[in-house]
């Protein structure tokens, strides 16, 4: 990767009430990059949380210059959380990851080859099978995320074995333009994102990575399941009608 003195990384961080479990997933993330040498920087975009969120990243800010949080004053949700952080990030490369530290921040290794080899867009996978990685999963949570990825595939998306892994890279002008398309504020915003970005045709890699289910998930299968459909069919009238993909 370049190393010409601007920013390489963006790493965007969406949070809501993850007080307990962000800092340590964040100081993750900033001794990965510190170790890397290459010029980065990691967003935070506290997503109106009611617990003390912004008071913890606020001390990690103080300590490590490369932090900066913005802070959202009411809840939106994950989509426009991640959309705000995208379009005030610097860097050539950006990427989300989950604030719960589901997906180790050193997984970005595994990307590397696809975004080198030219893909505009490299989406972590928890569904590739790959002797090499390793994800555990509640039972539940896998089956309803089989179930949910033959439904989107039915929708439209097609040759992606898993939307939802909150694990994406990007380069700088898939980045700017599809975030500033996209419409979904939820957690429905992937599948929007994708179909978009296969419609304007960048190049998309998916890559399996190790990931660890973790405690205290704020999706919830029945209740979030059926509003992320809603959210994909509209953003799917939407693209048809061609009020996305500007």
């Amino acid at each position: 990767m370049e190393r010409n003195g601007s920013i390489v990384w963006s790493v965007i961080i969406p949070a809501y009430d993850e007080a307990e479990r962000l800092p340590a997933y964040l100081r993750e993330v900033v001794a990965f990059f510190e170790e890397r040498g290459e010029p980065y920087e990691v967003i935070v975009v506290d997503d109106g949380s009611r617990d003390a969120t912004p008071e913890r990243v606020r001390e990690l800010e103080a300590a490590h210059s490369r932090v900066r949080l913005i802070a959202l004053p009411q809840n939106r949700g994950k989509g426009h959380a991640v959309r705000v952080g995208m379009v005030n990030a610097r860097g050539a490369f950006r990427l989300f990851a989950d604030a719960d530290g589901a997906t180790p921040i050193v997984e970005l290794k595994r990307l590397l080859p696809a975004l080198e080899a030219g893909a505009d867009i490299v989406i972590g996978s928890r569904a590739l099978a790959d002797p090499a990685v390793s994800v555990q999963a509640r039972v539940h949570r896998v089956w309803a995320g089989r179930v949910f990825n033959w439904l989107v595939a039915r929708l439209g998306l097609e040759g992606i074995a898993d939307s939802q892994c909150g694990f994406k890279c990007f380069r700088t002008a898939a980045a700017e333009h599809l975030f500033r398309a996209i419409r979904t504020d939820g957690y429905g915003f992937d599948v929007e994102l994708l179909l978009l970005a296969q419609r304007r045709g960048y190049r998309i890699a998916e890559v399996a990575i190790n990931w660890v289910d973790q405690p205290g998930s704020k999706v919830r299968v029945l209740a979030d399941g059926p509003r992320m459909l809603w959210q994909i069919l509209a953003a799917r009238r939407a693209l048809a009608r061609g009020r996305s993909g500007r």
